[in-house]
């Protein structure tokens, strides 16, 4: 999509299919929980949707767990809306490097829980490292830690 592809360029370059690893820590950094990743992101055309992201997680226990995120272009964001979670997207125009990511947002199944997300990619855009932090009620709950590479630049 022009549009979006023009507004947020770093997003665009992260438009495919990545694997990687989620690993969750605790406040004491204690690991909770892992599994493993593919994501699917897509700008849309003509779906009323200018983003679609889906997330495929696997478990060494055999689990899977699949959650749709679509987005929209307003305000200077990616907003997301009436799915899994609620909240925005921005490229940071303060790196200089222009590979940096932050989010902003609510789990609908954590809604007392806010989540601070950044996204760094590598120079080519092939690699990216993102870290969640979990706040409730003011304070540091858990944090995420995900990496990832590109397996393909087509989606499709």
């Amino acid at each position: 999509m022009e549009n979006l592809a023009s507004k947020m360029p770093l997003l665009a370059k992260q438009e495919g299919v990545w694997e990687g690893v989620y690993r969750y820590y605790d406040f004491d950094g204690r690991m909770v929980d892992e599994h493993a990743s593919r994501l699917t992101c897509r700008l849309v055309q003509g779906s009323g949707w200018d983003y679609h992201q889906t997330n495929l997680y696997t478990w060494t226990d055999g689990r899977t767990d699949t959650r749709e995120f679509y987005g929209r272009w307003r305000d200077d964001r990616l907003w997301f809306e009436d799915g899994p979670i609620d909240g925005w997207a921005a490229e940071s125009p303060l790196d200089p490097e222009r590979r940096s990511l932050l989010l902003q947002w609510r789990r609908s199944d954590e809604p007392d829980t806010r989540f601070y997300e950044m996204i760094q990619v590598d120079a080519e855009c092939r690699q990216r490292s993102r870290v969640w932090h979990w706040i409730r009620d003011g304070r540091i709950l858990q944090r995420t830690l995900i990496d990832e590479h590109k397996v393909a630049d087509d989606w499709r």
